[in-house]
């Protein structure tokens, strides 16, 4: 994915070096030579990262990530602190100020970009429920917004994968402190078959088993919906550094390097289960509040009214930032008919069924609104008009694939769909009514030409 990097330190030599890196991997980076310019740059033009000298004159990195967490519009933004300060307090305390991670000079090519990757997937994934809960909260009168200070991380519950036991028993020792209860196991299938109960906020993974590939519990636990989204901190030694780069890619969200220090192990596992609550008080809170007024009770789907609010805000953030959005308008091909052969109860078995493959089948981040009788909306936010036409024609394809059991009927009922898209590509090309109107001209077009395709606007 592409984002916009800061890169902040007072030496030019490290910006371009730096920059160097992180443009040959197509991110658009910026740049500040000291604390008072990053903090500037970052209100007025919010980056999707932060790379964070600490050594610098006037305001030194852990006041600037201090500054960044206090600032309630800037909080969520991850910050990965460069150093030459190699001492374990060091990190420790950076940590604590709030970085979300700290990379010795020289730095690492692997290990740096592994970093980015896994924060701005986080970011992107928090970001979305964030937007969320703003739309839940407009109508539900609430102004409160949740943020990750004050989530309490009392009576969490850890999942260790380790089988040496003198760490075994000092991660069970210095954790006690958080007051968390510590499952214990040696094998990977028993750690995975644990976290699929939905129980644990975080699993340690230690990636020296010594017949077993640790790397693998990231698919079993990436795959599985009920553990999509609980941290992974991988525990390695220096020697690892490319496995735990792989790691992280897979889906991994932090490392700690052996050996162990006691501070920093409290640290970061303090700083994932709070990511943990806040992203499970966030979900539950915005479904919460949107389950009666702006969910369509038949389907599932989120209504007209929903998208009305919520699709300006994805078009602004959309067109800021540059990114791409597509829009699929769906309809179910002769649905009267259906209707009036097979009876209503026979329609509302198709519509929940149409939508739960469309639902089953897209991104947790797209979104899906009915907006008439058989018509649906599909929003894809970073997605270009290519991308939303393949996904569109695979939507197409399996639901005129999906027997739809119908009561009473030996045979179960087949239907097919119309697609018309369109997409945003460059910032300023269409107003949300504009970009609906010509997806709505393309499901016209696939309409005319004989239904049962998809058509581009």
């Amino acid at each position: 994915m592409t984002a916009r990097i800061l890169v902040v330190d007072d030496a030019s030599l490290n910006i371009k070096l730096l920059t160097a890196k992180l443009e040959h991997e197509y991110y658009v980076v910026s740049s500040a030579d000291n604390g008072f310019k990053a903090l500037q740059k970052i209100d007025s033009e919010p980056p999707d990262l932060v790379l964070l000298d600490v050594m610098m004159p006037g305001m030194d990195g852990f006041e600037v990530c201090r500054q960044i967490r206090a600032n309630a519009s800037t909080a969520h933004i991850p910050v990965v602190m460069v150093t030459a300060l190699s001492d374990v307090t060091d990190r420790v305390k950076g940590l604590e100020a709030g970085a979300d991670d700290l990379l010795t000079k020289p730095i690492n090519d692997l290990a740096l970009m592994a970093r980015v990757r896994s924060l701005l997937r986080l970011k992107t994934l928090m970001d979305e429920w964030r937007l969320r809960e703003k739309t839940s909260l407009q109508f539900t009168g609430n102004t409160d917004l949740h943020t990750e200070e004050n989530v309490s991380i009392a009576g969490s519950h850890i999942l260790l994968l380790e089988e040496e036991g003198g760490d075994r028993d000092f991660i069970v020792k210095t954790l006690a402190g958080l007051s968390a209860q510590i499952e214990k196991v040696d094998k990977v299938g028993d750690a995975a078959s644990m976290a699929r109960t939905g129980y644990y906020d975080i699993v340690l993974v230690s990636l020296n088993l010594a017949e077993e590939d640790a790397l693998t519990i990231c698919a079993q636990l990436r795959s599985n919906e009920a553990t999509r989204h609980i941290p992974i901190v991988f525990l390695a030694t220096e020697s690892d550094i490319a496995r735990v780069a792989k790691g992280l890619d897979l889906g991994g969200n932090d490392y700690l390097l052996r050996p162990l220090d006691a501070n920093e192990l409290i640290a970061r596992t303090r700083t994932q289960l709070r990511h943990k609550r806040h992203y499970d008080n966030l979900r539950k809170n915005y479904e919460a509040s949107l389950a009666l007024s702006l969910v369509d009770p038949l389907t599932g789907a989120f209504n007209r009214r929903y998208l009305d609010a919520h699709l300006p805000r994805m078009l602004v953030r959309a067109t800021r930032a540059g990114k791409e959005l597509a829009v699929l308008m769906v309809d179910i091909d002769h649905f009267k008919v259906v209707n009036d052969t097979y009876g209503h109860a026979a329609g509302d078995v198709i519509l929940k069924s149409v939508v739960a493959l469309m639902q089953n089948s897209l991104r947790p981040s797209d979104l899906v609104a009915r907006i008439g009788g058989e018509e649906f909306i599909v929003i894809m936010p970073e997605t270009s008009t290519s991308l939303a036409h393949m996904v569109a024609e695979r939507l197409r394809k399996k639901i005129a694939a999906m027997p739809v059991k119908i009561e009473a009927q030996a045979e179960p009922l087949y239907v097919t769909i119309s697609i018309g898209c369109a997409a945003l590509e460059g910032k300023g090309a269409d107003t949300e009514a504009q970009l609906i109107e010509r997806a709505d001209a393309a499901l016209y077009k696939a309409k005319q030409e004989g239904r049962d395709r998809v058509t581009v606007g």
